[in-house]
């Protein structure tokens, strides 16, 4: 919690004139209290100061003024998109294979992927929201509910929902997100937008129906829909939910427009050249494989 409190006070540390706008030293040897009850530091044990590299999980084409602002931080990525890294996988939920067998019986390109991350919750209405639009499109679709919405008090399915939508749609606890994004019979992604979706979904090419909740979702929103453009944003009401008719329309509108499963897919490319050999990603990773052998001896 203190390195936390540690980052937020940054701003304060550039008025105190300890460190200027790029966290570099302007007073090395002053030593500093946030508050009366918190640890005294050090300048030079500022936490910034005292890695060599960071690795992190995007690429150069996909951040390029992010990896240019900062230049320790070295871009690995996208994981996903390298077999190096397939399989690594962030969650302890079950995942249910027969959603592939369901998919392998899809026609290639009309599947609506909805799946919201480990923690998100619904309200009632948004639920039953959600639920509504994907039977108004019409289209088929598979839908992640968790085991623990499922099993307590979130489950809010509209009366008669399951049975309408029998021969439409599929719905699990959790899939095997990668090998299903990867499904030809992916249209599109309805997804939280946070980054370990968003880049499983840009490396294997499908355009996205952004809907964000915190924190780097927002920004995960806006890189997909204002900067590679692979996405739309859907809009709340004036009570904050997002409504059935907002769904179909944007997903008819998402789907309807080939331009962005071609920039999607252009998106990975992109990316898939840059994980492979002598690729930007690739060359950043060797490298870094190669200044640790150094260090070490």
């Amino acid at each position: 919690m203190f390195q936390l409190m540690f980052f937020l006070r940054s701003p304060k540390l550039i008025e105190d004139g300890l460190i200027d706008d790029n966290g570099t030293l302007l007073m090395k040897h002053k030593m500093f209290q946030l508050s009366p009850m918190t640890p005294v530091v050090h300048p030079m044990n500022f936490a910034w100061l005292n890695f060599d590299w960071v690795l992190y999980n995007s690429s150069l084409e996909l951040e390029p003024e992010a990896c240019n602002l900062v230049p320790k931080v070295l871009p690995i990525g996208l994981l996903s998109a390298t077999n190096r890294f397939r399989n690594l996988s962030g969650n302890f939920w079950s995942k249910d294979p027969t959603c592939l067998q369901w998919l392998n019986q899809q026609s290639p390109g009309l599947v609506i992927y909805v799946a919201f991350g480990s923690s998100t919750v619904f309200d009632e209405i948004q639920f039953q929201e959600l639920a509504l639009g994907l039977e108004l499109t019409k289209k088929p679709f598979l839908r992640v509910v968790r085991e623990d919405i499922i099993k307590g008090k979130h489950q809010f399915y509209p009366q008669g929902f399951k049975e309408r939508v029998s021969n439409q749609g599929k719905i699990v606890c959790w899939a095997p997100q990668v090998a299903v994004l990867g499904h030809s019979s992916i249209a599109c992604f309805i997804s939280h937008c946070g980054w370990n979706s968003t880049i499983e979904g840009v490396s294997n090419g499908v355009p996205f129906l952004c809907w964000p909740y915190f924190s780097d979702q927002f920004l995960n929103e806006s890189y997909i829909y204002d900067i590679w453009k692979v996405g739309l944003k859907l809009e709340r009401d004036e009570r904050g939910t997002i409504r059935k008719e907002e769904i179909r329309t944007k997903v008819e509108q998402l789907v309807g427009d080939e331009n962005f499963k071609t920039r999607a897919v252009e998106l990975k490319q992109m990316v898939t050249k840059s994980v492979g050999e002598g690729g930007n990603s690739d060359k950043t990773f060797k490298n870094f494989v190669d200044w640790l052998k150094s260090y070490i001896k």
